[in-house]
């Protein structure tokens, strides 16, 4: 069994096992400032759409539920606790401060709407919360944003995940490719998050 079966198969398994409860917790976190990716966790359900063990319903529904759920507890974390908050307990959310900033301009730039586009945006979607909630955007215009933006964005990641095992198999003809291309994109990620974090921390 290659890397990408492997991982395909036992997160599946996991999602399987635990159900919806396991979207909703994922998407909430992910919908924060923890380092969880939607990629990691829409595209598996949408495997077990196409198995017919979930529905297309459920993994909508309870997956935009999280996302909502995440954002407006990090936009309460902004709007009541301000910066002052952020920067005392940021450290045990693993928060990236850097990331935040360039999160903070880019929603001074662009407005309310950021609250839709970044929802497409890795990174920038995880924090940008926070500076709705302190600039004191108004929660209904936020929470609709996010729900529209959160819920086409996790819809195309389940379709996507539901054709891929549809086409399961010319997938895993090219297996070794894959293998290669997935742990080359995993080796990178986990050395960007140690040299971001290691370098920041001897400033």
């Amino acid at each position: 069994m290659g890397v990408t079966e492997f991982l395909a198969t036992y997160i599946t398994h996991f999602i399987e096992l635990t159900g919806y409860i396991t979207i909703l917790i994922g998407m909430t976190m992910e919908s924060m400032v923890f380092p969880i990716p939607s990629e990691a966790i829409m595209p598996f359900a949408g495997f077990l759409i196409y198995e017919g063990r979930f529905s297309f319903l459920g993994v909508i529904v309870f997956s935009t539920l999280g996302s909502i759920i995440g954002s407006l507890i990090s936009y309460t974390m902004g709007k009541y606790g301000g910066k002052p908050f952020v920067n005392r307990f940021g450290k045990y959310l693993l928060l990236d401060y850097e990331d935040l900033a360039t999160t903070e301009r880019f929603f001074a730039k662009h407005g309310e709407w950021t609250i839709f586009i970044t929802r497409f945006i890795p990174v920038i979607r995880h924090l940008i919360s926070i500076p709705a909630g302190i600039a004191k955007m108004n929660i209904i215009r936020f929470s609709i944003l996010t729900i529209i933006g959160a819920g086409l964005w996790n819809t195309f990641l389940t379709f996507a995940g539901f054709y891929l095992k549809q086409n399961w198999q010319l997938v895993m003809k090219y297996s070794k490719v894959v293998d290669i291309v997935v742990l080359a994109i995993l080796v990178l990620l986990i050395f960007l998050f140690f040299y971001r974090h290691i370098s920041r921390a001897r400033l």
